[in-house]
């Protein structure tokens, strides 16, 4: 058959690629269809979650069918009120917040099914440089900790007891000011010394402003300080995305042990447009120097019992949960495999 024109345009080969475009897009139609969203809600945004950004930039969750709705809602209690009244999916944030759920006796209560972090990823700043510094030196200053009962408060009180501090007594641990305004209020005056998170630590400093003096992490040990967690009956009826969910994340945590500093600042650099990359890879840098990152979302039974004395130490615990009933390894597990 001749192809017809019309004013020197051959009709029957436009027909044909008209269609095999519409059937292109009807193919991707299809495939957008397939494509799950996952709701997560992390506590703040850090560097510290290297890895997540690190499988959000690279591509890892939408190999894996999958499109992340993130949003932050500053402070682990706020992350699991979105999770329990159903505004997202997946929390992220220290797993301090399932074990006060599970002591409540919801009944559908949060599980942990991957860990991320395994140290405290405060930072120390004071208004002074100060290349000695010791936790004794805190004694009588006014500190801004964060919030009383979450994990950055608890791993900071444990150790300056260990120091020999008391607080509220040799000590003024402030927790009047709210997570999300203590380096605002710092910044305007208030206190002699401030808890903060990369990359917003490295960001005070470089203005000269402030002066990290400590790693908290460092001085603490390992801990399981970050990790995500649905309700039980979100795994059970959406198994399946969640096993894609911690495929794409155990990717971005190996992703992340096996390159430099500066190669993941430039992955992630798009999630902190506000910061260049030099800044964001000295940042990256001090995480790994204190082994922050955890290799792969397995969360051990060792690990969660210390975030328990921990949390007893500072009066907060008022049961330990048993391991295997808040914490779920099994799509951790297959992910490695």
């Amino acid at each position: 058959m001749k192809a017809v024109r019309i004013k020197g345009i051959r009709i029957l080969p436009l027909l044909l690629a008209l269609a095999v475009g519409l059937g292109l897009l009807a193919g991707c139609g299809e495939e957008a269809e397939a494509r799950t969203t996952v709701r997560l809600s992390e506590v703040t945004h850090s560097v510290f979650y290297a890895p997540q950004y690190v499988a959000l930039e690279l591509g890892f969750f939408e190999e894996e069918g999958l499109d992340i709705e993130l949003s932050t809602s500053e402070g682990a209690d706020h992350v699991m009120t979105a999770v329990l009244s159903d505004a997202v999916d997946i929390g992220f944030s220290g797993p301090e917040a399932a074990i006060y759920i599970y002591n409540e006796g919801k009944e559908d209560y949060a599980k942990v099914f991957a860990q991320v972090t395994q140290r405290d990823g405060s930072l120390l700043v004071a208004r002074e440089p100060d290349p000695d510094f010791r936790l004794d030196k805190l004694e009588g200053k006014h500190v801004l900790p964060g919030r009383k009962g979450g994990v950055p408060y608890m791993t900071f009180e444990y150790i300056v007891r260990e120091a020999g501090l008391t607080p509220g007594e040799n000590v003024n641990f402030d927790t009047s000011i709210q997570y999300a305004a203590m380096t605002g209020a710092f910044l305007g005056g208030t206190g002699d010394y401030v808890t903060m998170f990369e990359p917003t630590a490295s960001s005070v400093e470089a203005e000269g402003r402030g002066y990290v003096v400590a790693s908290i992490g460092e001085l603490a040990g390992e801990i399981p300080y970050t990790a995500y967690y649905a309700k039980s009956s979100y795994l059970e009826e959406h198994g399946d995305t969640v096993q894609k969910f911690v495929n794409a994340l155990a990717r971005g945590q190996q992703w992340v042990a096996e390159h430099s500093p500066q190669e993941i600042a430039e992955a992630i650099q798009p999630q902190f447009p506000d910061s260049d990359v030099a800044l964001l890879a000295s940042a990256i840098e001090r995480y790994k120097s204190i082994d922050a990152y955890a290799s792969t979302p397995v969360m051990t039974e060792e690990g969660l019992n210390r975030l328990m004395d921990v949390m007893e130490s500072a009066g907060e615990l008022t049961e330990r949960v048993p391991f295997e009933t808040l914490v779920d390894n099994s799509f951790a597990e297959k992910a490695l495999s």
